[in-house]
């Protein structure tokens, strides 16, 4: 079990405490809501939170199999919903995979994109569309 803790410090802005490093970050509401979007927001730490997990979870599979991904690298964009309840609609993310599209283990590292903890913890309504960039 892990314990994250949390202060409110005004405007539309906290503190987070990861308890068992220490490490402290902050969030910030976006631009549009009346944040000054100096931090991630709540929101951009889900797809941030997707996109690591994915790259992690390809991370742990390559290291099992000895697959060199040492350069792996992605990016995720988080599309919001025009109406209320605002929430997250779609998690766009792009991993690029420094392994030969004919790799005979792809199938392994293919699937280990589409079966993070963090994919499968996501609402069933917020759509994560996933592309894959090989070589």
């Amino acid at each position: 079990m892990v314990t994250v803790t949390a202060k409110f410090t005004g405007g539309l802005s906290c503190t987070a405490t990861h308890d068992p490093s220490g490490t402290v970050m902050e969030t910030d509401a976006p631009i549009d809501i009346g944040g000054g979007a100096h931090s991630f927001s709540p929101t951009d730490l889900i797809g941030t939170a997707l996109l690591t997990c994915i790259l992690t979870t390809v991370a742990s599979v390559a290291e099992k199999y000895e697959i060199d991904v040492t350069d792996m690298d992605g990016s995720v964009e988080k599309i919001m919903t025009d109406s209320v309840p605002r929430r997250i609609a779609k998690l766009v993310v792009h991993v690029a995979i420094p392994v030969k599209a004919d790799h005979p283990l792809r199938d392994k590292l293919e699937r280990a994109v589409q079966y993070c903890p963090v994919h499968h913890a996501l609402h069933l309504d917020i759509v994560k569309e996933t592309h894959v960039k090989w070589g």
